[in-house]
């Protein structure tokens, strides 16, 4: 068994496509599948469900998938205690996060704290950040709700208060609070590819008795633009509408809080650099607590 090999598993375990794996690896589709045949054999047993040109992992498969993660996870560790007097290695961050605003206005005081720190950050979907996690392509991940799994540790950075945005001259423009219930017929502005907080939104609005009519579905710059024609309203978070400003109103119902949640590897090592990165994100959401909160 070859660390080469393990590393085709992973792979092809997380895309479950062995055409697509073998893109992403750079190599040919039949060279691939010798190489999962060839794992299978020496393992005795078989790794994945074959469904035509899709496969998935069966329960033997997601055992070794755990224990394939460790290797890697175990092998990163002994790179980074190595050269841990590397600064190129011990100051660099991978991190990703579902929605750009989880990081707005804290990378700016952080690298006015730490002006010699490296950030790799990307944009990525609540269940890439998982993979992207345990594959050990990234270090840390934000997301709304924490990741309930077994490698993974996360922690709620807050619980941002879920506002509802109105037109100018709706007749509940006034209001301190309403229930969501009263504005069940208007039409709905949401935000596109953002499945996580959208299912949230869709799960307020049918707590309060209705499904919500989308009447656009767009991405955050149309949004604003949207909104600011009348056109509908919008469930947001509250620091979103307080930096645009926006016309909202506070929601009666109890659930409207969305969390942003800070996720890690729990047997990843991190350098202090990240350790310290980690620990300032949690200081600065804790410092601006009131921006999540509606007063």
């Amino acid at each position: 068994m070859e660390l080469l090999q393990l590393k085709y598993f992973q792979t092809v375990a997380y895309t479950e496509h062995i055409s697509k794996a073998a893109a992403q690896l750079n190599i040919a589709q039949p060279s691939l599948s010798l190489t999962i045949k060839r794992l299978e054999d020496e393992m005795g047993t078989s790794l994945f469900h074959r469904k035509g040109r899709n496969i998935e992992l069966n329960a033997t498969g997601k055992i070794l998938l755990k224990h394939v993660n460790r290797i890697f996870i175990e092998l990163e560790n002994a790179k980074l205690a190595i050269h841990e007097k590397d600064d190129k290695l011990s100051k660099l961050i991978r991190i990703a996060i579902s929605n750009s605003r989880f990081l707005s206005g804290l990378i700016s005081e952080y690298i006015e704290v730490c002006p010699s720190a490296q950030l790799h950050q990307g944009i990525a979907s609540r269940v890439e950040i998982i993979t992207q996690l345990k594959k050990g392509d990234i270090d840390l991940g934000i997301t709304g709700h924490p990741i309930l799994d077994e490698e993974i540790e996360s922690v709620v950075l807050v619980e941002e208060q879920i506002v509802l945005v109105l037109p100018s001259t709706h007749v509940y423009g006034r209001e301190k609070q309403i229930t969501l219930d009263v504005v069940a017929d208007e039409p709905f502005l949401a935000l596109a590819n953002n499945e996580e907080y959208r299912r949230f939104t869709t799960m307020l609005c049918e707590k309060a008795g209705f499904h919500p009519h989308l009447a656009f579905e767009v991405d955050s710059h149309t949004l604003v633009e949207i909104i600011r024609l009348d056109r509908g309203v919008a469930l947001l978070p509250i620091s979103v509408c307080r930096n645009l400003g926006l016309h909202y109103v506070s929601i009666a119902d109890v659930a409207a809080v969305y969390p942003i949640s800070l996720s890690w590897l729990k047997h990843r090592k991190l350098s202090p650099s990240l350790a310290q990165f980690r620990d300032f994100i949690t200081s600065y959401y804790v410092s601006n607590r009131s921006m999540f909160k509606f007063e």
